[in-house]
């Protein structure tokens, strides 16, 4: 009771000076009136690349502000590691788990045990398969889309086509449909090579695959890589067989990196698709706090995503995902998975 009069006081005094509280002036729910009690975990799949370190910043964020104790665990990219990190966090006696990314067939069983167990899980970019487990997602389908839609707006219908994909991984699955129904829709576009892989370092792993598919393909023009660290590496392979004239690169997700990549002198790179990964991860733990506070969540939390054009970045001098954020103020803050007690880390 001491504790929500102090909020309410700080709240007020906010008010009066017209500053802003990184947290909500308001009665704060159980179990978040004492939120130090309060445990979750993430537990990841994929952690290489700046889009994973930005999701990860999200989280602790929004956790700090939120005032819990959260757990991380790092399988790097070993399915059976993460299922057994998901029935640690069970034995540590955690509240909520977030699962990021992992392979459908080893986090579905992994999730149904913490859900026996009576934790709250949430799911980002991995199907687990369950009803009673929310999927915060960025819309992958659109994400891929948007991104397609600027490749045939600056090439028409008809261009030779190479693409990045590894299938198994929910998000580039879903990318994968919207590939699938533009060629479809579209046969004037010749997928000519695809390839890719998630092995680390995952952009150095994919410019050594690109380096043979521009070789064995000399008439592509255009690279579908709807994944950042995709994109990098067929940048790498662009830059160095001297082609960043004559091919465009097409991608999802976006960073500080990414933002110089795109900015270079000729770069190949013009048109990537992205939400703000630190918002998407601020949303998971948003959304597994409204389930341990007993409210409604929606079954697919969608944050949406941004068409960002190597142009835009240049017209408008953007250097930065602070600049971007300001050029583009949806990629600051998603209003998604928000209540009135909610509170949220300070800008």
């Amino acid at each position: 009771m001491f504790r929500r009069h102090l909020l309410k006081l700080a709240g007020a005094a906010a008010l009066a000076t017209g500053t802003a509280l990184p947290i909500a002036a308001q009665d704060m729910p159980a179990p978040f009136d004492a939120p130090e009690d309060v445990k979750i975990a993430l537990v990841r799949y994929l952690s290489t690349g700046d889009f994973f370190q930005s999701y990860l910043s999200g989280v602790e964020q929004q956790s700090e502000a939120l005032g819990v104790d959260l757990r991380v665990f790092d399988s790097r990219q070993d399915a059976a590691l993460q299922a057994d990190m998901v029935d640690q966090a069970i034995a540590l006696g955690v509240d909520g788990i977030i699962i990021q990314h992992g392979l459908t067939e080893s986090m579905k069983p992994a999730a149904q045990r913490a859900v026996d167990a009576g934790i709250k899980v949430v799911a980002f970019d991995v199907n687990v398969e369950n009803e009673a487990i929310p999927q915060v997602e960025q819309s992958d389908y659109m994400l891929a889309k948007l991104a397609l839609d600027q490749a045939i707006e600056d090439h028409g219908t008809e261009f030779t086509a190479g693409y990045v994909y590894v299938p198994g991984i929910a998000p580039l699955d879903r990318r994968d449909t919207a590939w699938q129904e533009v060629k479809e829709a579209n046969p004037g576009i010749t997928e000519v090579a695809q390839f890719g892989t998630l092995d680390n370092p995952i952009a150095n792993s994919v410019a050594n695959q690109a380096r043979s598919v521009l070789q064995a393909n000399p008439t592509i023009n255009v690279m579908f890589a709807p994944y950042d660290e995709f994109a990098k590496g067929v940048k790498i392979a662009v830059d160095e067989a001297g082609l960043t004239q004559d091919i465009d690169i097409y991608s999802a997700d976006v960073s500080t990196a990414d933002i110089a990549a795109m900015r270079e002198s000729d770069s190949a790179w013009v048109a990537t698709v992205a939400t703000n990964p630190s918002v998407v991860g601020e949303v998971s733990v948003r959304t597994l706090a409204m389930m341990l506070a007993g409210e409604e969540t929606e079954s697919n939390v969608i944050v949406p995503p941004t068409l960002i054009t190597q142009d835009f970045l240049n017209e408008n001098d953007v250097q930065n995902m602070d600049q971007l954020g300001e050029k583009l103020p949806q990629f600051q803050h998603a209003d998604v998975a928000m209540t009135d007690w909610m509170p949220l880390p300070a800008r």
